[in-house]
């Protein structure tokens, strides 16, 4: 216990506090101090050892020659061939990547207008049918009310809403009248029918046309397609063979002069010895 009590005392003799202004200043503590210090140096210390053990060694390697058995012209040429070979490629890419989005913007504006053409198709279909029947239910109810007219007008019966008819005439005049009246309404009728007819008849017409149309259509933009692509094609093939021919230009200067060489105008004369003299 008393040595507990002078290592305190030593501790708070070592960590005095200074009163500074509005701050509390504490001296360090020394001996913690210098452990951590000497724990520093020692870890210190065995990591430069690791280092020099683990050092790696000299390279050992058997000398050879590199660069291939191509000389420098002709890498160099190869070198440019392949450049211009890329250039043109990463130009057809680009052309193609934009083809293809266009195209593919192309089928979903179709695909849209496709559905938006069947949406309102039978939107109209099934409006003439709901009109078809209104006109259908038209018909038979005027048909049964002229009937129910007439019987009354044959039998002579007056209405069971109204007061009867006045004056009444001969059957005979009932009877044509009747008649003539059933004919007038059975020609009304048939020229209803005939018109509507007529009617139907003439949008089937107009929609074979519109459809006529769309393919005229289509078929022309596959056309016009087909010929860029083929203007693209021819004026790819061209500009290669343009190229081909000034690489063709290069390697004939790039090649060492020989005596006999392709286009020689000279004249070459036999003598007697065996010898050729131009």
């Amino acid at each position: 216990s008393e040595e507990k009590q002078s290592g305190q005392a030593s501790v708070y003799q070592q960590q005095q506090k200074q009163y500074v202004a509005p701050y509390v200043v504490i001296t360090p503590n020394e001996t913690k101090r210098n452990q951590l210090q000497q724990i520093a140096k020692r870890e210190l210390d065995d990591l430069e050892r690791w280092k020099e053990e683990h050092r790696p060694g000299p390279i050992k390697l058997v000398p050879q020659r590199l660069g291939g058995k191509e000389s420098e012209a002709q890498a160099r040429q190869k070198q440019q061939m392949m450049l211009m070979q890329s250039k043109y490629q990463q130009k057809h890419k680009r052309e193609e990547y934009v083809k293809a989005k266009k195209a593919a913007e192309e089928d979903e504006i179709l695909k849209k207008r496709a559905i938006q053409r069947e949406k309102a198709e039978t939107l109209e279909v099934k409006k003439r049918q709901q009109e078809m029947q209104r006109r259908e239910m038209f018909l038979e109810d005027q048909y049964y009310k002229t009937n129910e007219l007439l019987n009354r007008l044959e039998l002579g019966l007056p209405k069971s809403d109204s007061c009867q008819i006045a004056n009444r005439g001969p059957k005979s005049t009932a009877w044509t009248t009747s008649r003539t009246y059933r004919q007038v309404l059975r020609e009304n009728e048939n020229r209803r029918l005939e018109e509507m007819k007529q009617e139907q008849r003439k949008k089937a017409e107009l929609m074979e046309f519109k459809q006529k149309q769309k393919e005229e259509a289509r078929t022309r933009v596959l056309q016009n397609e087909q010929r860029r692509y083929l203007q693209l094609l021819l004026i790819f093939c061209c500009i290669l063979r343009v190229n081909n021919a000034f690489l063709d230009r290069l390697q004939n200067k790039t090649r060492p002069n020989s005596i006999c060489q392709p286009g020689y105008s000279g004249s070459l004369e036999y003598l007697s010895d065996g010898a050729w003299v131009s």
